[in-house]
């Protein structure tokens, strides 16, 4: 069996252009944010796309991790559609023994 767990969230406040596309600048809100996570965005409940967090940066360094109170830019794949408000959800699928 698959469970998945939340280990973290993020709000988008404001959208960055950048050379290849655009980049959400995001507020941690909860739990902690790591590179090359599995990501979905919602808007409201509607979940508008998943992928994995393809870049992390705090200011203008990479960041493998950015922890709930903190501020960092977040890109999700080839997904430029960001919006201020849209929430990032980052979670990891393990693997669980399924039990009688």
């Amino acid at each position: 069996d698959l469970k998945e767990t939340k280990i973290g969230e993020a709000e988008v406040r404001q959208v960055f252009p950048l050379a290849k596309g655009f980049v959400a600048g995001c507020l941690v809100t909860e739990g902690k944010i790591t590179r090359n996570a599995s990501a979905r965005l919602r808007r409201g409940r509607e979940i508008v796309h998943e992928g994995k967090v393809a870049t992390l940066k705090r200011f203008k360094d990479d960041a493998n991790e950015v922890r709930a109170g903190l501020e960092c830019g977040i890109k999700l794949g080839e997904f430029n559609g960001y919006q201020a408000g849209d929430v990032i959800e980052v979670y990891e699928v393990q693997k669980v023994r399924a039990s009688l």
